[in-house]
């Protein structure tokens, strides 16, 4: 197994939200505004980013399978993702930008589905040892404008996507409970507003955590 207990020489910029918040758009911007200023940037995805992780996605998103066994799909596919994309993008001094990381898991598998937060704690320093985002973007928006997003933007929906509202607020207040818990990560950005007002509070949040312009 590669050594992913290196010197971290990049940046590493994750996006979260629940589905329907709107990131889509603002982090194809964000890349293309980064790469514009001279950036090396890497656009990678959770669950997925590796030719396995993309077969575990597949898995993950439309199969019926134990809470746990989903959890430790997830934190499998991530270590595949660390060690092949992410560890050595950062080595290399690029930006990484994650659509997705671990607080998903603990948004949709703890929030949403109630797995024990220990046993994703666990997980968590197995998989990542001392490995955490620098700068977290949560886009938020009310339920109700996630959902209908999803209802007008999509042919077909995946298994998280069909899930209930419930689920949605119980996955929503996770992710603000862990910005509230960590507000020197984890910026939330208000995204039910125009694309360039989204555009403004990502600007805002890199100036503030990264001390970056763009």
């Amino acid at each position: 197994m590669k050594d992913t207990h290196m010197i971290q020489k990049g940046l590493f910029i994750t996006v979260e939200g629940v589905d329907g918040a709107g990131k889509s758009t603002p982090l194809a911007w964000l890349t293309e505004q980064l790469k514009a200023i001279g950036h090396s940037v890497i656009l990678t995805r959770e669950p997925g980013g590796t030719p396995l992780g993309e077969r575990l996605r597949d898995l993950l998103l439309h199969e019926k399978m134990d809470l746990e066994t989903e959890t430790l799909l997830m934190f499998a596919s991530r270590r595949e993702h660390i060690a092949q994309v992410i560890a050595p993008a950062l080595a290399r001094g690029d930006i990484l930008i994650s659509d997705r990381f671990t607080d998903a898991t603990y948004a949709y598998q703890g929030g949403g589905r109630g797995v024990s937060l220990a046993k994703i704690e666990q997980l968590e320093t197995w998989v990542q040892h001392d490995l955490q985002p620098d700068l977290t973007l949560l886009f938020d928006v009310p339920l109700e404008v996630a959902q209908a997003r999803l209802a007008k933007g999509r042919d077909s929906l995946d298994k998280f996507e069909q899930e209930s509202l419930d689920f949605f607020v119980r996955t929503r207040k996770a992710y603000l409970a862990r910005a509230a818990a960590d507000p020197s990560r984890i910026a939330i950005i208000d995204s039910t507003g125009t694309f360039e007002q989204t555009h403004a509070h990502i600007r805002a949040a890199l100036a503030q955590h990264l001390n970056m312009v763009i």
